[in-house]
This record gives structure tokens, C-alpha cells and sequence, in this order.
């Protein structure tokens, strides 16, 4: 029996992991969802920093305790998955990054119109049989997947390039420009004030910050081998974040060099920073750099998936190294530390650039658009529910 009724539309958000960027970015989304007048939920882990965040922006959220990694309760999180769909009746289900891309595909099988979004493919993140599995997998999981949205260019011709055959749109992440945006004058000088761990640091010493989850796809390992290499006399390094590599990192990590943990605003260490550093080997389009050139500093990144579309033209010779390479690391962030006329001229480009093109609001408006091609509505809310 079918039937039809006049509703707003309902996007349903699977979501695994619940930390770190994908959770930074369903948070921003649904809060823009909320305001347009969409009706966006959220399916994650409960008591997880994305359930507490997306609750607060106007989501509802249900609970579905799926863990990060395929195995064993693949099952009963399929199962649980389509438990939700049937309870929130969405007009789209959109999945983000490979175990709830994993999961919800199979649950819905294309019954729901359905936006993958990978956030960085599965098989870049492992070696071996593991990596042909995730492959086989994102060939065929494609199928049931009405576009498969990529944060940059480069993310789509990675999967493309990989067999991955289908329905592509590319739609850059973007970032909240209304909290990230550059203070006043005083802005490293209060920034620095305003941290403790920071206490003892001279005023005026270089310093460094990464921003991130403390994994091995971040590569802080391979930050902590570059800053070996530093000349810069007086340089500090601070790592903002936590996560399960956190113990092996802090017992690598050279003298000088600091741990924040876990740290829910990283706006003050991006504002204390001379320059912000992402050594990542792999993304798909990292907010970290995009946060730091949105508050005016600039970004040291390795040339992977996303990086070369997040800076103005030009800041590659300056900007970009190859992933995995401590010795160019330690060049360009020394190159930039010891040169404030340099540091100064790629900031004020860095901020016109990610100012103009990187608005969260503009993110939103495109992934709306999206959705409203997949269901063929005629109004920016509304549109015919069949249910079958």
C-alpha cells in the first residue's frame, strides 16, 4: 500500500566517527538545516561529543551505538539503522564516512533517495588485503548511492581513478566564518595570555600549532621527527587534541614540545599561533587549515587530498609539502618562522581567500540544492512523501 502526504523535508544524517572534522561538519550542517527549515536528524553513539552538538544545533538525534570499525555487530548496526529510517521517515538518508556509509547503504539499498559522503576514502587509510577489501567494497556499495559527494576535486579523482563508478558531486566543506575571523591587533598577544599551558613561553617566541585528532592519519608522528630537525632557537610546538596515538606521540616527542588534550575551542591556540601546521596523510579537506587562514594565519600542509584546494593561488611553493617527508616539513616551517614579512603576506592572502570561498552558509545552501535534485521537489521545504 502506498502513501502519499505533504511534509517538510526530513534529511537523516548516519554518522560514525562522532569526533574530530565529520563530526565538526554534520554539526555545521544540520545547524544550517535547522535554520532554513529543514528538519535534520542525526543517528550516532550516544553520549558522544556529535550527539551532544548536533542536539544543541537543532538536530534530533536517535541513538545508534555503531562502532568505528567493520566486524562482528555489522549485523545489528544494519539493523538498527533501518529501525531509525523507519521511525524518522526521511525523504533523503545522507552517510557520512565508510562505517556508517557501510552500514546505512545496506540498511536502505536504495530505497531512500541516499548521499554518501567518504570524508576521506577508507581504502587511502589501510595497506594490504584490508585496503582491496575496502575498495571491492566502495565499487559495489556505489550502487546504492543516488551521488557520493566529495569535499574537493581531488577526493572525487581519487575514487574515480580507484573504479569507483558513480554519480558524483563535489561540494567543498566550509567553515562557520562568524567564529572563525581574525582579532584585533592584540590578538596573538591576548591569545597567549589567555592559556596556561602557555605559561613561561616568552611572549614573542615562535610557535607552532597543530590542530587535530591525535592519529596516524593526522601524521603527527611525522611532525614530531620534522621538529627534530628545527633550527629555529626558541620554537615551540603545540599539539591541540587527543586521541589513541596520544601516549606513543607524547613519549616520542622532543623537549618543548606540548599536549592540550582534549580542547572543545581551538580558536585561542589558532589566534596564539604564528603558524598552523597539518601533516596529515590523507584527507579529504581538512577544517583545520581552513579555520586557521579564516582567523589570518598561515598554514603549513601536506599536498594531499583537499590542500591545494584550500589555498589561494600561489602558496604551494610556501604552503605545500609532500606527505611523510619530516625534512621538507622542517624547511618550509622554518622558511616561515623566520620570516615575518613572509608569514604577513601569505596571512593577508590566506584570509581574502577562505573569507570568499569557504562559507559554511554556502556549503549548506549546495548540499540543499542537492538533496532537492534527489527527491524532485519544486520548494525549498516541501515536497511529496511516498512511502511504500
Amino acid at each position: 500500500m502506498r502513501r502519499t502526504e505533504e511534509s517538510q523535508l526530513t534529511v537523516l544524517h548516519l554518522v560514525q566517527p562522532v569526533d574530530g572534522g565529520v563530526a565538526r561538519v554534520v554539526t555545521d550542517l544540520v545547524r544550517a538545516q535547522a535554520g532554513s527549515g529543514l528538519r535534520p536528524v542525526v543517528a550516532c553513539p550516544p553520549g558522544s561529543p556529535l550527539a551532544f552538538g548536533a542536539a544543541a544545533a537543532g538536530a534530533e538525534v536517535h541513538d545508534w551505538s555503531v562502532t568505528r570499525a567493520p566486524g562482528p555487530r555489522l549485523a545489528g548496526e544494519v539493523a538498527a539503522a533501518r529501525r531509525i529510517v523507519r521511525a524518522s521517515r526521511p525523504h533523503v538518508v545522507h552517510a557520512h564516512s565508510a562505517k556508517a556509509g557501510l552500514a546505512g547503504r545496506i540498511a536502505v539499498r536504495g530505497r531512500v533517495p541516499t548521499v554518501f559522503q567518504p570524508h576521506a576514502w577508507s581504502f587511502e587509510a589501510v595497506g594490504g588485503r584490508t585496503a582491496e577489501l575496502a575498495l571491492g567494497w566502495e565499487r559495489f556499495g556505489a550502487r546504492w548511492a543516488d551521488h557520493i559527494l566529495c569535499v574537493s576535486e581531488s577526493e572525487r579523482r581519487t575514487g574515480q581513478e580507484a573504479g569507483i563508478a558513480a554519480r558524483w558531486s563535489v561540494i567543498h566543506n566550509g567553515i562557520d566564518l562568524d567564529r572563525f575571523r581574525p582579532g584585533g591587533s592584540g590578538d596573538r598577544a591576548e591569545a597567549r595570555a589567555s592559556l596556561p599551558l602557555l605559561e613561561g613561553v616568552g611572549r614573542d617566541a615562535p610557535l607552532v600549532v597543530c590542530v587535530g585528532r591525535l592519529t596516524r592519519q593526522k601524521g603527527q608522528d611525522v611532525l614530531l621527527r620534522a621538529w627534530r630537525r628545527m633550527p629555529e632557537a626558541g620554537a615551540r610546538l603545540v599539539l591541540v587534541g587527543d586521541g589513541p596515538d596520544r601516549d606513543g606521540l607524547v613519549e616520542s616527542a622532543p623537549p618543548g614540545v606540548l599536549f592540550t588534550g582534549s580542547c572543545e575551542d581551538v580558536r585561542p591556540w589558532i589566534r596564539a599561533a604564528d603558524v598552523l601546521v597539518l601533516p596529515s596523510r590523507w584527507e579529504g579537506m581538512a577544517l583545520a587549515p581552513l579555520e586557521a587562514m579564516a582567523c589570518g594565519r598561515p598554514v603549513v600542509m601536506t599536498d594531499v587530498n583537499g590542500a591545494r584546494e584550500s589555498l589561494p593561488p600561489g602558496h604551494e611553493d610556501h604552503c605545500l609539502v609532500p606527505p611523510e617527508d619530516p625534512a621538507a616539513l622542517a624547511a618550509a616551517l622554518t622558511a616561515l618562522l623566520t620570516d615575518p614579512d613572509l608569514r604577513e603576506a601569505l596571512s593577508r592572502r590566506a584570509l581574502r581567500h577562505t573569507r570568499a570561498s569557504f562559507d559554511v552558509r554556502r556549503t549548506a545552501e549546495a548540499v540543499a540544492g542537492l538533496y532537492q535534485e534527489l527527491v524532485g521537489m519544486s520548494g525549498p521545504t516541501t515536497r511529496k512523501r511516498t512511502e511504500r
